[in-house]
């Protein structure tokens, strides 16, 4: 017997619920785990409101989680007991103690990297990765736009793009997040509550726009996030803290020749090789040290909600994580 979150009916934070439950011996191809930290991503907020109806109820919420392998289902290999892992998994389940993992998903974490540090990074990391190789191949004098640059992503997202050459325009709430972004090598910060940022990237840019925007906002930055960009320029919607963004005429993008992608992870990282890929590209540059994991808050696993109220509050820098 072991506890986990609860999630019965969507709603507020309340609706997390700290119950006990049953955690079968792993089955063919499966790994039984223990969490030792488990990582608090947006998205989490989503399942947890509805927005996502993705999550059969009552289930367990929470998309990824560093663990210690307790046994190992028959036909697995490549995995012992007391191997230390991290995953994402898109059919949740990590918000718990312990659980049953297909060891497909598994991913050994190497002794340099911590237990917390695994769960802080993992999935913001490889979403960092998909955006700026995959979604949009970022360059030296590429000039992009981070909305958010102090939060869980953009904190590395800012890092990575720096380090591959573009330069980097961070928008953020407070003067302390300012702070951060520029430690993290933002060229130019914005402070969106105080001036309008799409006329500050026109200046910024000499009139000519972003060739990129990165957006994890939404509903209350995506027109202002169009205005930004250059003839050519690409809009990325990798989130919607604000809500989601309104319908659209596809019209809207023909002013300039605009692109627009609106990206999920799973997408890219579908086959094992991919996933592996996609790992090893941020151990490179987390052994490089062009980022690393910035944990803004601790919280036991049985507040999980506390986390979610503090993360919809935008009341946090950095990653959550949740201790079991």
């Amino acid at each position: 017997m072991t506890h986990a979150i609860i999630l019965r009916e969507p709603g507020g934070p309340e609706r997390l619920l700290w119950e006990k439950v049953d955690v079968p011996a792993p089955g063919p191809g499966q790994l039984r785990v223990r969490h030792t930290a488990i990582g608090v991503n947006f998205h989490d907020t989503y399942v947890r409101s509805g927005l996502y109806k993705t999550l059969p109820l009552p289930g367990t919420p929470g998309l990824e989680a560093a663990a210690v392998v307790e046994d190992v289902g028959p036909g697995v290999t490549g995995f012992s007991i007391g191997d230390r892992i991290t995953y994402i998994d898109k059919s949740y389940g990590a918000y718990s103690q312990a659980r049953v993992l297909p060891a497909a998903l598994a991913l050994r974490i190497p002794p340099s990297f911590g237990d917390e540090a695994a769960a802080a990074l993992t999935l913001k990391a490889m979403t960092v990765c998909m955006l700026v190789r995959y979604v949009h191949n970022i360059c030296a004098g590429k000039t992009v736009v981070v909305h958010a640059a102090a939060g869980g992503v953009g904190q590395p997202l800012v890092r990575w793009a720096k380090h591959l050459g573009a330069t980097v325009i961070a928008t953020v709430g407070s003067a302390e997040k300012a702070e951060i972004a520029r430690s993290c090598g933002a060229d130019h910060v914005i402070l969106y509550r105080q001036e309008k940022f799409p006329a500050r990237v026109r200046e910024i840019t000499a009139g000519r726009g972003a060739d990129v925007v990165y957006d994890a906002v939404g509903k209350d930055t995506f027109m202002g996030s169009l205005e930004c960009l250059a003839p050519l320029g690409h809009l990325v919607n990798y989130g919607q803290a604000s809500g989601p963004v309104d319908p659209i005429n596809v019209q809207i993008f023909a002013a300039k020749s605009n692109t627009f992608t609106r990206p999920m992870l799973f997408h890219y990282i579908q086959s094992r090789a991919a996933l592996q890929e996609t790992m090893a590209a941020v151990l490179d540059v987390v052994g490089a040290g062009v980022i690393k994991p910035e944990i803004g808050l601790r919280v036991d696993l049985k507040d999980a909600g506390a986390a979610h109220r503090a993360l919809e509050a935008r009341a946090t820098t950095g990653s959550i994580v949740l201790i079991p």
